[in-house]
């Protein structure tokens, strides 16, 4: 008789893993991940105050109180653990967060780095806006560590004669020509003396209800009042136009190296190479990889769709569904210079906040963004890839209604439109978004490229979204598999029999993995 088993947000039974998309046999492994890592957490909450207080510039970490264990914020990929400061004069708030990225989610195991890469770029990107986009709303980085033992503090919290040399030495930089270090400095940390987290983590502010509460919450109840939409599209255009005024030379992600380098250094770090790599599935991009093309960029994106149909135990459902990705795969790379232009391969690239959705916005009560979460996703990407958010239906990426969805993209348009008069009005130099984004509709790019976004979504798309747009007909023209499929590997059939057989074994494994 199978028996419920723990996954991290509630019970699954036998019957909805079976049938389930995602490696189930793998998130039944987060539980007591999950429960070790806290337990870790919790005892070490005297060093924890340490770190803190060491981050902020106060003198005893007893000023810095962590909250209860049940009080503690679970994210799908980061744990936010709220800290109260006792008198902290210098300060309005009164409480902090201490985020660390959870090891069992971003892959820390199969491929170590991983957690230390994403607080990289995350305080990378921090740095980035506070220094290029500074009217953006995001919470205040007081600093971060490394799970080396590295530790990096905001410039303005150093000791006093700590900050007047690092003042000095910025300004020599600069007038001898040299690259001048971000805000965040390298900080040797008195509390190391105590031992080390053994994880990274960072130091952000907290945010109070008075000052918003994530649109999610009200997401669902209130999507359909066109006054609170207007102010919550106007808002989001300011920050799409703001990003877009600083054209980047390469797609990557932002970090901030050993000596407080901000650099376009890293891959382009996004949820989906890290979500792979946690399931054990290779992605192939190295760490310090950029790319200076589109073309190379779409090319290793489709790479890891490949590799994860190719590693992922249950990738498929059976040999039919086999060849329906193998044949969308192998379309995707064959009509991608369709979709995007040619005159576009080589930039502009924008800064880009992958991750942007209603539970990473908060606002106040008429929808006015008062703040952006969960930054450690962004990245710059081609301009071309930039469209309205894709949830503005509340639908799934391979579930979204072309007519519902054209309706209130015509309203985020109309909207852009408008803020992009407001600044040229104001005297702002803009790349102005419309013309690119009305374009990228009418050819099909914003199908593509959301496709390229999902690695279980992309069949979907392509089938319902790309390929009628050129052979209307073919997926249920049996002749079209029968011919494409050879097309994505050599030896097609010994892959289909083996991929097959995997599936075989993974439902096995996951009956005993249910039994009593």
């Amino acid at each position: 008789m199978p028996i419920p088993r723990r996954l991290l947000r509630g019970e699954i039974t036998y019957s909805s893993a079976k049938s389930d998309e995602t490696n189930i046999l793998h998130k039944l492994t987060y539980w007591d991940q999950r429960a070790k890592f806290f337990d870790h957490l919790y005892e070490n909450r005297s060093l924890i105050q340490a770190v803190v207080a060491h981050h902020l510039g106060l003198s005893a970490k007893e000023a810095c109180q962590v909250a209860e264990r049940d009080e503690w914020l679970n994210g799908s990929f980061n744990l936010c653990i709220p800290i109260t400061i006792d008198g902290w004069k210098s300060h309005s708030s009164k409480r902090v967060i201490f985020r660390l990225p959870l090891p069992y989610r971003v892959g820390e195991l199969f491929r170590p780095g991983n957690a230390d890469e994403k607080l990289r770029c995350e305080a990378g990107t921090y740095a980035w806006l506070q220094e290029h986009c500074p009217t953006v709303p995001i919470p205040r980085l007081y600093g971060f560590g490394l799970s080396t033992g590295q530790t990096f503090t905001a410039l303005e919290n150093l000791p006093f004669g700590t900050r007047c040399i690092q003042y000095l030495r910025r300004r020599m930089l600069a007038w001898l020509g040299y690259p001048v270090p971000s805000h965040y400095v390298r900080h040797h940390s008195r509390c190391q003396s105590l031992g080390t987290l053994g994880t990274g983590y960072l130091i952000i502010d907290y945010i109070e209800e008075t000052q918003g509460v994530m649109l999610s919450d009200t997401w669902d109840e209130r999507r359909n009042d066109v006054a609170l939409r207007k102010n919550l599209f106007r808002d989001l255009c300011r920050v799409l136009l703001n990003l877009a005024r600083v054209p980047l030379p390469r797609i990557g992600s932002f970090i901030i190296d050993d000596n407080g380098l901000l650099s376009l250094a890293n891959r382009p770090l996004s949820l989906e190479i890290q979500d792979l790599e946690n399931e054990h599935i290779p992605v192939d991009i190295p760490r310090d990889f950029t790319y200076s093309t589109v073309d190379s960029y779409v090319v290793d994106t489709l790479a890891f769709h490949d590799s994860r149909l190719r590693h992922q135990p249950n990738a498929i459902s059976n040999m039919e569904d086999c060849i329906y990705q193998m044949s969308a795969l192998t379309m995707m790379k064959t009509v991608s210079s369709l979709f995007l232009q040619r005159d576009l391969r080589r930039g502009p690239f924008v800064f880009t906040l992958t991750d942007l959705h209603q539970s990473n916005i908060f606002v106040d009560k008429d929808w006015n963004i008062r703040c952006l979460i969960d930054l450690e996703w962004a990245c710059s990407r081609p301009i071309e890839m930039l469209h309205p958010p894709r949830w503005l239906t509340n639908q799934a990426v391979d579930m979204i209604d072309v007519v519902e969805y054209d309706k209130i993209r015509h309203e985020f348009m109309d909207i852009l439109e408008e803020v992009e008069q407001d600044f040229c009005a104001g005297g702002h130099e803009i790349t102005r978004l419309s013309p690119l984004m009305k374009q990228g509709w009418e050819m099909g790019t914003f199908w593509y490229s959301l496709a390229l976004r999902s690695p279980t979504g992309l069949f979907r798309v392509f089938y319902d979204h790309i390929q009628p747009s050129l052979a209307k007909g073919h997926e249920d023209d049996s002749s079209f598999y029968q011919i494409v499929m050879y097309y994505w590997t050599k030896n097609t059939s010994t892959f289909v029999s083996e991929k097959t057989k995997d599936k075989e074994d993974y439902d096995l494994r996951l009956r005993e993995a249910f039994k009593a």
